[in-house]
């Protein structure tokens, strides 16, 4: 049988995207243990310099020389700088006493590890961006932007506006408040004019990725201009999102033309219960200058 005649045949193209996704995922498997097992020796290598010098009276210039020791026994191996050896021993400083958050360092790359250490200092916001690097696999970069946008001010810190307490058992309000931000940032979008809601809603497609990397982590798409029919009339939501952790639907309308910012975007959020089917009502505002 040809190649051609058989990617034809039924069963062979959905036979060949199972094992393609078998593939993906072990790769994905292999660079996670990877990625352990190269946190794990680190945070060993920085747990012995420091109790080698407790115990011995080491100075300084120990770090120095087993640098250079590793490095010529191990030449072209990225990660025996001096530097990094004083980063391993500041990183096991900073995470032995905190069981959970050292538990969660081991799940994320070196790079965005450095990134944490050196630029979040309370351990809430570090849990918080540990937590969503994992959740939705950050980049470096990814995860310099949110911590710039100031992502865990906006979305545990700042008061919202929203029922929840009225509508919601007082555990899956606590929950829903801190999947929220104050304010979202959709600059990406690139709005610089007032516009009508459609065409926030093509852009916010179009940027889908980007802006479920805004919205935080656990969110997922479904679609765009979604219908549903309740009480016998028909309704077509702008964006409708499902939300894993809180296991519930996010229905989000956009209204254009805030009196105080022309420029400004607010939307309403329908939380409908994935248990009861009680809808939950609540407003944010969306900022795309």
């Amino acid at each position: 049988m040809r190649s051609k005649t058989l990617s034809r045949t039924t069963g062979y193209v959905e036979f060949l995207d199972a094992v393609k996704s078998r593939i993906r995922d072990a790769r994905i498997a292999a660079s996670r243990v990877m990625n352990r097992g190269l946190v794990d020796l680190y945070w060993s290598i920085g747990k012995d310099i420091v109790e080698k010098q407790k115990q011995l009276k080491w100075g300084e210039a120990v770090v120095k020389q087993l640098s250079k020791d590793l490095q010529r026994e191990f030449p072209g191996t990225a990660g025996f700088s001096a530097r990094n050896l004083w980063d391993m021993r500041r990183f096991y400083e900073e995470y032995q006493q905190d069981e959970k958050l050292r538990q969660l360092v081991a799940e994320i790359p070196w790079g965005q590890n450095l990134l944490l250490l050196n630029r979040v200092k309370d351990p809430n916001e570090r849990r918080y961006y540990l937590q969503a690097t994992i959740e939705m696999g950050w980049s470096r970069n990814t995860l310099l932007n949110q911590i710039k946008a100031k992502a865990y001010e906006r979305q545990q810190l700042t008061p919202k506006q929203h029922n929840f307490e009225k509508a919601l058992p007082v555990h899956l309000a606590e929950q829903a408040d801190k999947a929220m931000k104050d304010v979202y940032m959709l600059d990406f979008l690139g709005i610089t004019k007032p516009v009508l809601e459609r065409e926030i809603e093509n852009r916010m497609v179009v940027a889908i990725k980007d802006v479920l990397l805004e919205l935080g982590y656990g969110f997922a798409f479904l679609g765009n201009q979604y219908r549903i029919k309740a009480n016998n009339k028909e309704y077509f939501i702008d964006l409708l999102f499902y939300h894993r952790h809180l296991k519930c639907l996010v229905a989000v309308e956009l209204l254009c033309g805030a009196p105080h910012n022309r420029s400004s975007v607010v939307f309403i959020v329908m939380w409908r219960s994935a248990s009861d089917g009680r809808f939950i009502k609540c407003a944010s505002r969306l900022n795309a200058t």
